[in-house]
């Protein structure tokens, strides 16, 4: 790796480092460029922008994020178990990684073709994740076809449609708990932190029966 190119890894893990442990209010350039050990004015020879240092930082979320989601379903046999191992993968990596999570999810960023660096914006790092929750909605959606045909009678939403219904809900299910919504909703504990297994658990599964079904049904 070249200094250019280390340097710029250098800075993106600094800002990684930072938004993991205090938040994604502390990104500032300033700081990075201290911790990183360079002039306040270096990260500009990398990075035309401010915002593309945050892309850049936000990118590694995502990457950390499909990480997740490929360890979460090795082990799952069926579409079903694999969609509920990634939605609870999403929502447990939304509690437990905030301050990354939030960044990922900044319309600023995603929506800023001049904030990227290496001229893909944000927005396309979401695209992967988006599609595999689609791909797997089809897949369950086939697979309850096969086992009970003729279905419900009801014209199901295109897969698009239902993955992105569901995962504003496991989008929702993050930002309330994070608010302190839900457990005021469902008299739940611990108020100030991540839910227990079990009550993520019921969560994702009530989102995955809402938007396909029961598995029974």
């Amino acid at each position: 790796m070249d200094s250019e190119s280390s340097l710029r890894e250098r800075l993106t893990d600094v800002g990684v480092d930072l938004v993991t442990s205090e938040g994604s209010t502390s990104l500032g350039l300033r700081e990075i460029a201290r911790r990183a050990g360079v002039s306040h004015g270096a990260p500009r020879r990398y990075f035309p922008t401010h915002h593309a240092l945050l892309s850049a930082i936000a990118r590694r979320g995502f990457e950390d994020l499909g990480a997740r989601f490929t360890a979460a379903v090795t082990d799952m046999a069926s579409p079903r178990a694999q969609l509920q191992a990634a939605a609870r993968a999403y929502v447990g990596y939304a509690l437990e990684c905030r301050g990354m999570f939030e960044l990922m999810f900044r319309h600023d960023l995603l929506d800023s073709e001049k904030h990227a660096s290496d001229g893909a914006r944000l927005r396309e790092s979401t695209l992967p994740l988006f599609d595999h929750f689609v791909a797997l909605v089809a897949r369950c959606r086939a697979e309850r076809d096969s086992a009970y045909p003729g279905g419900p009678g009801v014209p199901a939403p295109p897969p698009p449609v239902t993955a992105a219904a569901l995962w504003s809900n496991l989008h929702g299910i993050a930002q309330l708990w994070t608010w302190g919504s839900l457990q005021l909703a469902l008299d739940a504990e611990p108020p100030g932190g991540a839910p227990h297994g079990d009550q993520l658990d019921r969560l994702v599964a009530a989102v995955l029966d809402a938007h396909l079904g029961p598995v029974s049904a």
